[in-house]
């Protein structure tokens, strides 16, 4: 009876579309935030039980998209585009608020964030874009790429919501990098240089003068000198700081933090969790952060590149180094080498939202790799 209902749950397992050391690797680094979450609460089991039912929730999705084959993403990425870009104008003038922005739908029955849903639907559109030709680009594909991105990035913008929409400007500007195109407006190499770095510096001052608001231009001034208002905007960094560097090489224990356990560092919970992390887990607990990120990193680009198509390689290299820009950002901001924004360290910080769009991305992943590509897609 146990032989026949284990080969009944091998057969199950392989009728799904799963790669088990991705699987296994998603686990470890769960597990893993679930521990710092616990010490980072004070010890509450409360909010672990909460994360424990957002991590089902999420595996749950990322199971459900495995089973979806690429070709379908691609034929749909169009119409997914056009339904995100609506519900993100809806939030212009209909979103609820909340925190001093104004970024969720509320329908009554549900309130959810479509800044979140553009995180994939960006990377799959520009993908499904570009793979209609051969590689690299032509100027048609491109531009019309880059008139998608500034759109979506401007509309989450205006929220305002400035940590997304970098993310999501810079997970179509992966696509784009993957794709082998090049920026050759001229075919003099330094005049060419000229022209993109004067675009660059217009587009910054553009931004700096007409889209960034008033806590966002301080917060970009606060990196440079937290301790010019140390109880108001530098508050974060100089705590965050404070505990990382405390913590030594091997950290002072679960639940023995200082900064964590007096409530010194803000957001222990969520953004700044990996000041918690450090504190009390020290060097070497960030090298074994770090070292299961890489295996992550690593195994879904390996993943990836092993795609016959060029929107199933396009697509998961990007959602890949989308993953990267999460990691970087993060402990770039609780370090002080980057202004702080709201970006959540992956499947650590506590919360849903991000949660699922990440798994998502996995299983997105897992689905490309597992699915066979038609033969005209190759």
């Amino acid at each position: 009876m146990i032989s026949y209902l284990l080969r009944k749950l091998v057969i199950f397992y392989k009728f799904f579309k799963i790669d088990t050391p991705l699987l296994v690797l998603l686990i470890l680094l769960a597990s893993f935030g679930l521990l710092i979450l616990y010490s980072s609460s004070g010890g509450s089991l409360n909010l672990v039980y909460r994360q424990m039912v957002h991590l089902g929730l999420a595996t749950s999705v990322m199971l459900v998209i495995a089973q979806i084959p690429p070709i379908i993403m691609l034929r749909f990425a169009p119409i997914l585009m056009l339904l995100g870009v609506f519900q993100l104008i809806l939030v212009l003038f209909f979103g609820s608020s909340g925190g001093g922005a104004q970024r969720w739908l509320d329908l009554g029955f549900v309130r959810f964030q479509p800044s979140e849903l553009m995180k994939i639907i960006v990377p799959m559109t520009i993908a499904a874009i570009l793979s209609e030709k051969t590689l690299p680009p032509r100027a048609f594909p491109v531009i019309t790429s880059l008139i998608t991105i500034a759109t979506v990035v401007l509309l989450i913008a205006r929220q305002p919501d400035l940590g997304t929409s970098l993310l999501i400007g810079a997970s179509g500007i992966y696509v784009l990098f993957f794709s082998g195109f090049r920026v050759m407006l001229v075919k003099n190499i330094w005049l060419n240089l000229i022209i993109l770095s004067s675009t660059l510096l217009g587009s910054l001052y553009f931004a700096w003068n007409y889209l960034l608001i008033a806590y966002q231009k301080r917060r970009i001034l606060t990196l440079f000198n937290p301790e010019s208002d140390p109880l108001g905007s530098g508050y974060h960094i100089i705590q965050s700081k404070i505990a990382i560097g405390s913590g030594g090489f091997t950290g002072k224990g679960i639940e023995k933090g200082s900064q964590s356990q007096l409530d010194f560092v803000p957001e222990q919970s969520t953004d700044f969790i990996f000041s918690v992390l450090a504190e009390e887990l020290g060097f070497l607990g960030f090298l074994l952060l770090i070292i299961i990120y890489a295996l992550i990193i690593y195994r879904c680009m390996s993943l990836s590149l092993r795609c016959e198509d060029n929107f199933s390689r396009l697509l998961g290299a990007s959602l890949t180094f989308v993953f990267f820009t999460y990691v970087f950002v993060n402990i770039g901001m609780v370090s002080g080498l980057l202004p702080v924004v709201g970006i959540p360290l992956p499947l650590i910080s506590y919360g849903g939202s991000s949660l699922m769009t990440l798994m998502a991305s996995f299983g997105i992943i897992m689905s490309i790799h597992k699915h066979k590509s038609p033969r005209y897609l190759q």
